[in-house]
C-alpha cells in the first residue's frame, strides 16, 4: 500500500489460542472482512491495534483519508486514548473461515503486544489494517537466503511452507533458546541453521554464522527481517562481502532496539516530510 491510498479496518475477535513454543503463542482471529482479503505474499503483515486498559476494543480515528494523513492523526491522539499499534506477520489466512493466525513472541509485560497476548482470551477484540507483503523472488534466482530473529520466524515459516517443489533455501534464524526452534512442512529443499544467541548482543552470533557459511552457487534472492540494526548489518555484509545485488535483497526492520513503534513511526514521518533517504539504503 502506498501512502496515498485509503485504508480500511478489520475489527476482529480472538477465536482460539494455542502455544507454539515456550515463548511463542498462536492467536486465531475472526472477522467477516477477512473473507474479502486476497491471497498475498507469505510474509504479508498487518498492523494490530490493542485496546487500552479498561477498553473493550481499541478507539481509532475515522478511515477514508490517505495513509499518511491518517497516521499523523493517529500519532496526534493523546497518550491515554491512542491504542498501541504493533506490526505482525499473518502466519496463516483461511478466507473461507474468515480467520487469520498471528504468532506472538512472549517477553513478559515489556511491551503492549506481549502483555496483551500473555493474557488473551476468546472473544477479546483488536483491530487490524492490512495485510501488505514484500516477499517477491524474481525469476532466475538459483536459491533463496532467509535471515531473521524470533520476530521474523512466523514469516520465515510461511515462506518455507509455500516454497515450490525443489526450491532451494538456506535459512539462518537467531534465537535466545534452543527450545524456540520450530518444524515446518515444505516441498522445498531447505536447510535451516538455528543460531543460539545466548548472552551475546543481538545479531552478533547471526552475523558470525553468516560470515562462516558456504553459500550455494548461483544468484540468490535474500529476505532479511528482524531488529532494524541487525537487518542493516546483514544487508551490508551481503552487499559488500558477498557481492549480492542490492536489487535482490528484500529487507525490513520489524522493530528497533530501544525504540517503540510509535517513536519509530514519528521518526519515519519526520524523515519522509524532510525528503530523507530511509536508513539502511547505503
Amino acid at each position: 500500500m502506498t501512502t496515498t491510498e485509503a485504508l480500511t479496518y478489520h475489527r476482529a475477535r480472538v477465536s482460539a489460542i494455542r502455544p507454539v513454543t515456550p515463548h511463542m503463542v498462536r492467536v486465531t482471529f475472526a472477522a467477516d472482512s477477512f473473507r474479502d482479503v486476497p491471497a498475498g505474499a507469505p510474509d504479508q503483515y498487518v498492523k494490530v491495534f490493542f485496546p487500552l486498559r479498561g477498553q473493550d476494543a481499541p478507539v481509532l480515528p475515522e478511515t477514508g483519508s490517505d495513509v499518511m494523513s491518517w497516521y499523523r492523526t493517529y500519532l496526534a491522539m493523546p497518550d491515554d486514548v491512542r491504542p498501541p499499534m504493533r506490526t505482525y506477520t499473518v502466519r496463516a489466512h483461511r478466507p473461507q473461515a474468515a480467520e487469520i493466525d498471528v504468532d506472538f513472541v512472549l517477553h513478559g509485560d515489556t511491551g503492549p503486544a506481549s502483555a496483551w497476548a500473555s493474557r488473551a482470551a476468546r472473544g477479546d477484540r483488536v483491530t487490524f489494517t492490512g495485510p501488505y507483503g514484500l516477499y517477491a523472488p524474481p525469476d532466475g534466482c538459483a536459491w533463496q537466503l532467509l535471515v531473521g530473529d524470533e520476530t521474523a520466524l512466523p514469516a520465515i515459516g510461511a515462506i518455507i511452507e509455500q516454497l515450490p517443489p525443489g526450491a532451494r533455501a538456506s535459512v539462518f534464524v537467531e534465537l535466545a533458546d534452543r527450545a524456540e526452534r520450530q518444524a515446518f512442512e515444505t516441498r522445498g529443499a531447505v536447510e535451516i541453521h538455528w543460531v543460539l544467541r545466548g548472552t551475546r548482543p543481538r545479531g552478533e552470533a547471526l552475523l558470525e554464522s553468516l560470515r562462516a557459511a558456504a553459500f550455494p552457487g548461483g544468484t540468490p534472492y535474500a529476505w532479511v527481517s528482524g531488529e532494524a540494526g541487525v537487518v542493516k548489518a546483514v544487508r551490508r555484509h551481503l552487499v559488500r562481502e558477498r557481492e549480492v545485488d542490492k536489487r535482490l535483497i528484500c529487507f525490513t526492520g520489524y522493530w528497533r532496539l530501544g525504540m517503540s513503534e510509535e517513536a519509530a513511526g514519528r521518526e519515519a514521518v519526520r524523515a519522509a516530510e524532510a525528503g530523507e533517504v530511509p536508513a539502511g539504503n547505503d
